[in-house]
């Protein structure tokens, strides 16, 4: 008799555990198709939930590093444009020196030009310092501080550091922000370092009266704009390299961005149709299981056993 008492005490705990866990699998699918996501907990599947937090950890990485890249590009694509507006404002200060070179241009035309050439300085000096969106200084490296200084004479000095940094734009990738002005106002003339604050600097004092042969003077300042010409070409066609850099990185960027929500669609995510499926096979299932046990339960012999 205690044989068969077993047996009934077993058949009841076989048939709730079975309902039990039935009924937690029709409340997991529901949370499924609830939330759209496949995993609620690590002990789910853990070896989903550790990919899950791989891409979880990439899809951080890249969110950076994209930022990194936007505001690169927007920094590089500012200094351009100084840049461009300083190659004219040096070619404009080529024209005016090769006028004031020309014998017949009096004193009063010397003047003018003068006037201008001091003019262009200050546009110069004002674009040397230009800042980014968030205030940044576009020229001086490293430094926060005014890329370019000057002093009570009028002598302007390079403020700023020697190198500019990299920036992380992409996995084991970094591009440099920018130039330093030391790269971009200042060369060497004849192993004589000196600036294009300088060349037009002294232009224009020269033309102003300063000189004996302003003429003379202006031909020979041809040669130092031309050197602050080439000195600016050769900084906007590195600025350009960097600039396309950074577009190539960006594509990169959306193409692994697009390949990481895709891997974490098909490890996280839940398939609505088949969850849906999985929800009414075990519905079924379900009802099948209580109905069988309500049926068997009752009958007499059943009841006589227990």
């Amino acid at each position: 008799m205690s044989f068969v008492s077993t047996s009934t005490g077993s058949f009841f705990n076989r048939s709730l555990a079975q309902m039990a866990d039935l009924r937690a699998g029709i409340e997991r699918n529901r949370t499924q198709i609830a939330t759209g996501q496949k995993i609620e907990r690590g002990s789910d599947d853990p070896a989903a939930a550790a990919q899950l937090r791989n891409v979880a950890r990439r899809t951080a990485l890249a969110e950076v590093e994209g930022d990194n890249a936007a505001q690169l590009g927007q920094e590089l694509g500012s200094a351009s444009e100084e840049l461009t507006a300083v190659t004219a404002l040096l070619q404009r200060a080529r024209e005016l020196a090769v006028q004031a070179a020309n014998t017949p241009t009096g004193d009063d035309g010397r003047q003018a030009i003068a006037f201008e050439l001091e003019q262009l300085s200050e546009e110069l000096f004002s674009r040397a310092n230009a800042v980014t969106l968030t205030g940044e200084p576009l020229f001086a490296g490293l430094s926060s501080d005014p890329a370019f200084t000057r002093d009570a004479l009028g002598n302007v000095t390079y403020s700023g550091t020697l190198a500019s940094g990299a920036v992380p734009v992409a996995p084991g990738t970094a591009i440099e922000r920018g130039l330093p002005g030391s790269e971009v106002f200042q060369f060497d003339l004849n192993g004589t370092p000196t600036s294009a604050f300088a060349v037009l600097g002294g232009l224009a004092a020269a033309l102003g009266g300063g000189a004996a042969d302003p003429a003379a003077v202006a031909s020979a300042a041809l040669e130092g704009i031309d050197a602050a010409l080439d000195t600016a070409n050769r900084a906007q066609t590195i600025l350009g390299t960097r600039m396309a850099w950074v577009d190539q990185v960006q594509q990169q960027q959306e193409t692994r961005s697009v390949a990481l929500a895709e891997r974490r669609s098909r490890v996280g995510d839940t398939d609505i149709a088949e969850a849906i499926a999985r929800l009414q096979q075990s519905l079924t299932a379900l009802e099948a299981s209580q109905a069988a046990f309500a049926r068997i339960s009752s009958l007499s012999l059943f009841d006589a056993l227990r």
